[in-house]
């Protein structure tokens, strides 16, 4: 990523992505840095959709090549 450095987990991205939602969303940026804020967001949103699909695939070979729904817990 390019102001900060490229997340290492989906949680950490997932941080940034707030962080960077709250400052556009409060207006504390000026224009340039909103763009690129938004860049930076756009990345971080491919970051979490790759690992995502990369979690799934790893789902469908414990199941058979297939998703199922996972039981409900109670807490």
């Amino acid at each position: 990523m390019s102001k900060n450095t490229e997340p290492k987990t989906f949680e950490e991205a997932m941080t940034q992505l707030e962080q960077i939602t709250a400052s556009m969303q409060n207006n504390d940026l000026p224009l340039e840095q909103a763009l690129n804020a938004y860049k930076e967001g756009g990345k971080l949103i491919q970051f979490c959709q790759k690992r995502l699909s990369e979690v799934e695939e790893q789902l469908k070979m414990f199941d058979g090549n297939k998703l199922v729904d996972l039981p409900e817990t109670d807490n």
